[in-house]
């Protein structure tokens, strides 16, 4: 997995975009922001994307018994986030997959890229944590947002 390039850089143009408050809770013995809470930061960002294309999580799994899990990341921490700092959580989806979703993530202080990463998310079965197909209406509604 590669860290956002020229070529998906486009595509933060059109980014959902969530923005975030550091918390005391999310700052370590110095100060900044511990960097797994970049990662949670994403995670609700990404729950956030899906609202708004009308998608509950909670409605995924009492419909159609699944949910996401993180199969594969990689991350790239460029600058620090300090307490109280307004931060965005920039969202673009790279790629859908028959049962996953891969996400170019990065998290701005400004115009300043702190954080930045790829996320592969896939689809299970929550009953046995076995890959699961997207449902083709979320599949659909996703395909649109490459074509605006």
């Amino acid at each position: 997995m590669n860290i956002p390039t020229i070529e998906t850089e486009n595509k933060w143009e059109t980014s959902h975009r969530w923005p975030v408050r550091v918390y005391y809770e999310d700052t370590d013995a110095g100060g900044v922001v511990f960097y797994a809470n970049y990662l949670k930061f994403m995670e609700r960002a990404r729950t956030e994307w899906l609202r708004t294309l009308g998608v509950e999580q909670q409605s995924l799994l009492n419909e159609h018994g699944i949910g996401f899990i993180v199969a594969a990341l990689d991350m790239k921490y460029l600058a620090a986030a300090r307490l109280d700092d307004h931060l965005t959580i920039q969202t673009s989806i790279t790629q859908i997959g028959r049962a996953s979703l891969n996400f170019a993530q990065r998290v701005l202080l400004s115009d300043t890229v702190l954080a930045e990463g790829n996320i592969r998310v896939g689809c299970v079965k929550l009953s046995n944590f076995k890959p699961s197909a997207l449902p083709d209406d979320l599949r659909e509604q996703i395909s649109q947002l490459d074509k605006r």
